[in-house]
């Protein structure tokens, strides 16, 4: 494959992340901003814990146990962090947390297709991470212990590089199959942030 093409392919999986980018979400807008009441963050750590636990999944499908196992330790993270806010992580009652869940699922287990949809992810994490740490701590009162799944994440770049090469490795007919989980996995977060939104009238 030519470099051109390369840079295309990558073009392309960050043309969707872009389209669905999460800090324009107005739940996040939100936030960062202190007017998203305790109570809604509450329900977001109970239901978003539920694709938290699902992307050791995604890593392992195309065969990085490492970071599968480092994800696994970043579950315990968001524990903490719904911990701090007086929640467990519970099955999703929301609609659409269920539509994400069962998106992943179906994603995360082909080798070919985890790596668009964690893409879709990973490319968003050092960012939304670092404007939601300063958000819990210019608003809210959170422990250390519960804020550190954030601060972990706020210079994690290698993953989404990690997961472009493996992508421009890929045959024309895979990347097709990459590029359209990508949408897929984008979208279904961007939706499932909008009906924890809804959920919480906020």
């Amino acid at each position: 494959m030519i470099a051109g093409e390369m840079t295309t392919l990558r073009s392309r999986l960050d043309a969707i992340v872009a389209e669905f980018d999460l800090l324009q979400h107005p739940f996040y807008q939100a936030w960062n901003a202190g007017t998203l009441p305790r109570e809604a963050l509450a329900t977001y750590a109970a239901e978003w814990g539920n694709f938290v636990a699902q992307v050791p999944q995604g890593w392992a499908a195309h065969g990085d146990e490492a970071i599968a196992a480092e994800e696994r330790t970043h579950v315990d993270l968001w524990a903490d962090f719904a911990g701090g806010l007086g929640v467990a992580v519970t099955p999703p009652s929301i609609a659409e947390v269920r539509s994400l869940s069962s998106v992943c699922e179906r994603n995360f287990g082909s080798s070919v297709t985890s790596i668009g949809a964690l893409y879709a992810f990973e490319a968003q994490q050092p960012k939304t991470s670092t404007s939601k740490l300063a958000g819990l701590k210019a608003h809210y009162s959170l422990s250390p212990e519960a804020q550190e799944y954030f601060r972990v994440h706020c210079d994690d770049v290698h993953e989404m590089e990690i997961l472009a090469g493996r992508a421009e490795a890929l045959s024309p007919e895979d990347q097709e199959r990459t590029i359209a989980a990508c949408h897929e996995t984008a979208k279904a977060l961007w939706d499932a942030l909008t009906g924890i939104h809804g959920v919480v009238g906020c």
